[in-house]
């Protein structure tokens, strides 16, 4: 069996979608709102390398912080110029909403799959997308690091989205821009694909058989 005969015979399979949010369907803007708020100024691979291994950040996502909690550390601990509300505000408006066209990519992809979303996130990043831009409205699932205490790569976060939506590994293609957590989806046996941004991610769904 060749590869697009091989492709176009797993896509029968396919039930459900899994998307990650922030960098493949929601514009996140983090690293360079940082920036201007610190005291001695920094690169953004810099902030982007201290973001990514800041204990506050880790155990805010996976709901070990409160939000006042999150929000005096991050003051105390990376020099910040603002106080602890006013950061906590700036904070809230970093997930910006969705990206430009996926609303209207996954409004074609609701008759034919089950559409759900898994997301490193936050209490107050889950608030914007819930009340603010409606986001969580446009999945049958929309699973947070926050609310079940594990966040990607870890396996026990994927282990709740198969239980949540009730499906095994193996009809779920699963789409993110981190390949530390494609890794971990497919050790699982979901298809999953690193993908960043709309277009990236529609090319994808072509090739793999899922759209045209």
């Amino acid at each position: 069996m060749d590869a697009r005969k091989a492709r176009a015979a797993a896509a029968l399979n396919v039930q459900v979608l899994l998307f990650d949010l922030g960098g493949v369907l929601v514009d996140y803007t983090g690293v360079r709102d940082m920036a201007p708020l610190l005291r001695i100024s920094a690169s953004e691979d810099e902030i982007r390398r201290h973001f990514a291994g800041c204990p506050h950040v880790a155990a805010y996502c996976t709901g070990r912080l409160d939000r006042m909690q999150f929000g005096e550390r991050m003051v105390r601990d990376w020099g910040l110029t603002v106080s602890t509300e006013r950061f906590l505000q700036e904070f809230r408006t970093w997930s910006r909403g969705l990206l430009p066209g996926a609303a209207e990519l996954l409004s074609s992809l609701r008759p034919r799959f089950r559409l759900a979303a898994l997301s490193n996130s936050n209490e107050l990043h889950w608030e914007r997308h819930t009340n603010d831009v409606g986001v969580t409205a446009l999945f049958e699932a929309a699973i947070s690091s926050h609310q079940v205490g594990a966040a990607k790569p870890d396996p026990a976060i994927y282990q709740k989205a198969l239980e949540r939506l009730g499906a095994p590994p193996e009809v779920i293609m699963f789409f993110d821009d981190s390949y530390a957590n494609v890794v971990a989806a497919s050790a699982l046996g979901m298809r999953a694909f690193q993908v960043e941004g709309i277009d990236a991610l529609r090319q994808r769904l072509v090739a793999e058989g899922l759209l045209t």
